[in-house]
Parts: structure tokens; C-alpha cells; sequence
């Protein structure tokens, strides 16, 4: 095998695909990156695959002799990441010297020097799974953004409740989808909807709802979806397929497989209040500006927040009383409906959630100090934050 490609192009897709490697793989061969070199195509593939995740990515090159290698992943990362920029020629033949069966020998050569390693034969490395008799959504990627950005940072990291930990997908009605992430101290709902043409009909994409459309995906994948798609315009689409235990995200040169989540999303419909007696309109900005302000002398273990929502003067007080460290106080003005009361927060859960909404004003809405609290954009979005307080201490 022997080809020729920029520095670029060849780190940048190696960043990227290196993600779908474990560290600390199973099998030998996982910790490698499969190359391949499509003589005919004059396209050289990247893929990693650590058996739950797999990312494939591929780019133009000059290919003189195809063929396919397994290369060491980290290393022939920190190499070429320190390469200059212009062109490197990666050339790879079976190592005669090595008693290894399947070894061969690489040389990787650019303007300012030469590396030679060691590699693995393609043969043990695990194709990526397919999905040939499943079915298929195309989403403009832009939808999907919108999506992950509102929902990824609610999702569980305790691999205890596996289900949790990832962010759950449905769709409703045919030019929608919605997206809903919960770690059991906080949930967010997102309906994102796509765009219409001056005619008002979807462009480009297919207006039939995929029947049974519901899928709970690992936040890792999706994370890892989100910075490919990060290098993409948002006027295109992307395909996502799917069957009973896999997942395939397709897009021009770059594919991303993931297993499904087994087992029963969380009703979550059922745990947002229908009916509110108090509720509280703000500027986000400025509120999440006093949090940051007042949480610089909140207790690192609790992290808590007190608000005082004054119905009275039409005024919220937030407060942090540390022992040992000292106290803070912040009064904001909003608007208050019903009477005052006092709340708490984990001032982190707050956060997440008050930078993922979308819009300039936001409202509050509760009924009491201890049940759930709703935070909605006003405008926009169609986004839900639902966020359980702390009790306060007397």
C-alpha cells in the first residue's frame, strides 16, 4: 500500500475517528485504526470501532497501491499531529523480519522527516455493523443540532442506569422531532421542527413519519456525532438508519454506528406539571450573571442556591449563606404572578439548563417549594427544563 495526502486532512480525520478508539481495548486489534486505500475511488477511509461505537470517516489522497492496514491509533496520532503542514506519503508492506503472522512494517515521510512502526494485518479488525432490513429518517442536520445541544447535558453518566445515560428520541408527527434527556434530578424536552420552504412544504426532506419511531441512543455516540457534525453547513441533511439494535448516521464521507440503549425510557410526559399557581418571568443573561456571581461562595458539596421570589416589590432575592466560607445576596428584577416564596437549587442543575435555553426571557413556573420546577423559553423553541429544588435547611 502507498499513498500520498496532506498533513491536514490526514489529522483531522484521524482526530476524528480516534475517538471510537477504548483505551484500554479488549482485543490488541481495537486499539488501531483501520486505514483504507481505494485505488480505484482515490479515497483512503479511516475507522475505529471499539464495539459499541464505531466512526468511519474518509478524504481524497493519491493513491498509487490500495490496499488495507490496521495502524496504531495513538501513535500515528501524535505523530502526525506534529507534522508540518504539506504533504505526507504513508507507505505500508509486509515485515519479513517479524515473526508475527500479519505484521507489517510502516513508514510514514514528510518534508522534515521519516517515521517507521510497526502495524496489524486487517484481517481481525470488526467490520462496522449495518443496518440492511431497518428503517430510515433524513433529518436536516440542523434539526439534530438543535436537538443534541438542548438535551446532551441532562443525560445520566452513572452507568448504573444504563437507560439513562442516554438521550431518547421520538417522533410524534411527521415534520417534527423530539428529544428528551433525564439523570433523575433534572429533565430536558425539546421539540425541534423542520423548516419549511416558501411554499411551506419540508425541502428536501420526506414528510412521512417513520411508524414507531422512538430510540434511546448512548450520549457518548452523540456527543461524537455533535463535533462531526460541528465541521458540517446546517443546510444539509443526514441519514439516520436504524433496526432493532443498531443505529447508523450517515453523512456524505463520514458514517457513525452506535448500539441502542435496551429497555423502557422514563414516562416523562407524566412527571411535568400540567397546572402552575405561581410563575416568574426574567432575562436569562441576567440571571444566570447573578448565579455566577452569588455561587463563587456556595459549598463546593451542596452547591446550593436560594431564591426568593418577592410577589410584593416584583423582585428576586438570590442567596448563598456558606458556613466557614461567608455569604452572598443578589436582587434582580422580574415579574411575579402569585404569592412569594422560597426555593433552592443545586445551582450546577440550574445552569445546565438556564444556558441551553434559547431565548432572551425565560419564565419560571412552580407550585410549591418541594415539586417540580418548569423552565421555558418565551418564544422560539419549544423546550422544556424541568429541574427538582433542594430542601432548604431551617
Amino acid at each position: 500500500m502507498k499513498l500520498v495526502c496532506s498533513q491536514s486532512d490526514l489529522n483531522t480525520n484521524l482526530s476524528l475517528v480516534s475517538r471510537a478508539v477504548p483505551s484500554r481495548p479488549t482485543h490488541p486489534v481495537l486499539g488501531n485504526v483501520l486505514l483504507i486505500a481505494d485505488e480505484r475511488s482515490q479515497k483512503v477511509s479511516l475507522r475505529a470501532f471499539d464495539l459499541s461505537l464505531g466512526i468511519q470517516s474518509s478524504f481524497p489522497a493519491q493513491i498509487t497501491e490500495g490496499g488495507t492496514i490496521a495502524l496504531p491509533a495513538k501513535l500515528l496520532g501524535d505523530i502526525v499531529s506534529r507534522l508540518p503542514e504539506g504533504e505526507i506519503t504513508l507507505a505500508s508492506e509486509l515485515d519479513g523480519d517479524d515473526s508475527e503472522e500479519g505484521s507489517s512494517l510502516s513508514t510514514l515521510t514528510s518534508a522534515s522527516g521519516r517515521y517507521e512502526f510497526r502495524s496489524m494485518g486487517a484481517d481481525e479488525f470488526p467490520s462496522l455493523p449495518e443496518v440492511k432490513d431497518g428503517e430510515a429518517l433524513i433529518l436536516p442536520i440542523e434539526l439534530l443540532v438543535e436537538g443534541l445541544r438542548s438535551t446532551l447535558f441532562a443525560a445520566s453518566t452513572e452507568e448504573t442506569k444504563q437507560i439513562l445515560t442516554g438521550v431518547h428520541l421520538i417522533q410524534r408527527q411527521a415534520e417534527s422531532l423530539e428529544f428528551a434527556a433525564t439523570d433523575g434530578h433534572r429533565l430536558a424536552v425539546v421539540e425541534t421542527f423542520k423548516a419549511s420552504d416558501e411554499d411551506g412544504e419540508d425541502a428536501d426532506t420526506p414528510t412521512d413519519p417513520v411508524e414507531n419511531f422512538e430510540v434511546t441512543i448512548p450520549a457518548r455516540a452523540l456527543r461524537e456525532l455533535e463535533r462531526l457534525l460541528a465541521t458540517q453547513t446546517s443546510s444539509e441533511t443526514i441519514t439516520l438508519n436504524f433496526d432493532e439494535s443498531q443505529v447508523v448516521f450517515e453523512l456524505s464521507d463520514r458514517r457513525l454506528t452506535s448500539r441502542k440503549l435496551d429497555g423502557a425510557y422514563p414516562a416523562y410526559d407524566q412527571l411535568i406539571p400540567q397546572q402552575f399557581d405561581k410563575q416568574m418571568t426574567i432575562e436569562r443573561k441576567q440571571l444566570i450573571g447573578g448565579l455566577e456571581r452569588v455561587a463563587v461562595l456556595a459549598d463546593r458539596e451542596n452547591n446550593v442556591v436560594k431564591f426568593s421570589l418577592d410577589s410584593d416589590n416584583q423582585q428576586l432575592s438570590l442567596s448563598v449563606d456558606t458556613a466557614d466560607i461567608g455569604s452572598a445576596r443578589e436582587l434582580l428584577p422580574v415579574r411575579i404572578s402569585g404569592e412569594s416564596i422560597d426555593i433552592a437549587f443545586n445551582v450546577k442543575y440550574l445552569m445546565d439548563g438556564l444556558k441551553a435555553l434559547p431565548t432572551s426571557e425565560i419564565q419560571m413556573q412552580l407550585n410549591s417549594a418541594m415539586q417540580p420546577i418548569i423552565f421555558t423559553p418565551l418564544g422560539g423553541q419549544k423546550m422544556t427544563y424541568l429541574v427538582m429544588p433542594v430542601q432548604l435547611r431551617e
